[in-house]
C-alpha cells in the first residue's frame, strides 16, 4: 500500500470521530483537546480517521473516562503519552512490522488496555486488559470501538467494581491525566486492608512496572504449574 500522507489518512467516508464525539457527551467523560502535533501522531500511525484509533489520535489529546479512571490516548496532552510514542512508533518505513500490541489506554491503577495485534492470544484486533490485580493479560472480546463504547456506558464501572474504594471519585479528580495512583501493599499481593495506601506517581511508569513485574512472576508462576503437574505431563 505504501506510506500515506496525512491527506490520505483524513480523506476518508464516514470517518469515526462524529459517532465518537456523541459517545462521548456523557457524564463523567473528558475529551482532551488535541496539540498542534495530533496530526504527526496520525501519520506515524499510518491509520486512517475512518477508524477509532485514528480519530483518537487527531481528534483528542487524549480522553478520560468515568472521572479519569481510565484514561484512553490520543495525540498526548497534559502528561499523557501519545499513541505513536508510546508504541514506539517513528517515522512511517517501508515494510515495517506493527506492533504485536498496540497500547491505547491506562487506568488509573496502572492498568493497561492494548489491541492484539499477534501478540496475544485470541483473535487479531481484540483488547485486552494488563490487570494491576493479577498482572496477567485478559481478553475483554471485542475491537476498540466497541470497547470504548463499553467504557462510557457503564461496562468498565462494573468490571472494576472490586477494586474501587469509598472517595475514589473524589481522589481521582484531584490527578492530573499523567499521574496514575500505586497502592500498597500492592493489589497482587493478595494482602489489601484497611490500612492500604495510595500515592501519586508517573502514570506510564506505574504501567511498565506491573508489567515488569508481570515478566518477572511468569517463570515462577510455569514452574510451579509444572511442579503440580509433574514433568512431562500434559
Amino acid at each position: 500500500m505504501g506510506i500515506r500522507t496525512v491527506s490520505d489518512l483524513t480523506q476518508v467516508d464516514d470517518p469515526a470521530w462524529p459517532t465518537l464525539a456523541r459517545m462521548f457527551q456523557r457524564p463523567g467523560v473528558e475529551v482532551l483537546a488535541p496539540p498542534e502535533w495530533a496530526p504527526e501522531v496520525l501519520y506515524r500511525l499510518q491509520i486512517t480517521t475512518r477508524s477509532t484509533l485514528g480519530a483518537l489520535a487527531l481528534y483528542t489529546g487524549g480522553v478520560l473516562v468515568d472521572h479519569g479512571w481510565l484514561r484512553l490516548l490520543g495525540g498526548g496532552a497534559y502528561g499523557l503519552p501519545d499513541l505513536a510514542t508510546i508504541n514506539g512508533l517513528g517515522t512511517p518505513e517501508e515494510g515495517a512490522v506493527a506492533p504485536q500490541r498496540l497500547v491505547v489506554a491506562f487506568d488509573v491503577l496502572g492498568g493497561t488496555f492494548a489491541v492484539n495485534g499477534g501478540g496475544l492470544p485470541g483473535p487479531l484486533g481484540d483488547v485486552h486488559y494488563f490487570a494491576p490485580d493479577t498482572l496477567e493479560w485478559h481478553v475483554l472480546g471485542f475491537g476498540l470501538g466497541a470497547f470504548a463504547e463499553w467504557a462510557v456506558s457503564g461496562g468498565l464501572a462494573e468490571y472494576v467494581a472490586d477494586l474501587r474504594w469509598p472517595g475514589w471519585v473524589d481522589d481521582l479528580e484531584a490527578l492530573p491525566p499523567s499521574q496514575g495512583l500505586s497502592v500498597y501493599p500492592p493489589l497482587w499481593s493478595g494482602q489489601g486492608n484497611g490500612s492500604t495506601k495510595r500515592s501519586p506517581v508517573p502514570l506510564d511508569g506505574l504501567a511498565a512496572w506491573h508489567q515488569e513485574l508481570g515478566e518477572r512472576m511468569t517463570p515462577f508462576a510455569d514452574a510451579a504449574a509444572e511442579g503440580e503437574t509433574g514433568p512431562g505431563v500434559r
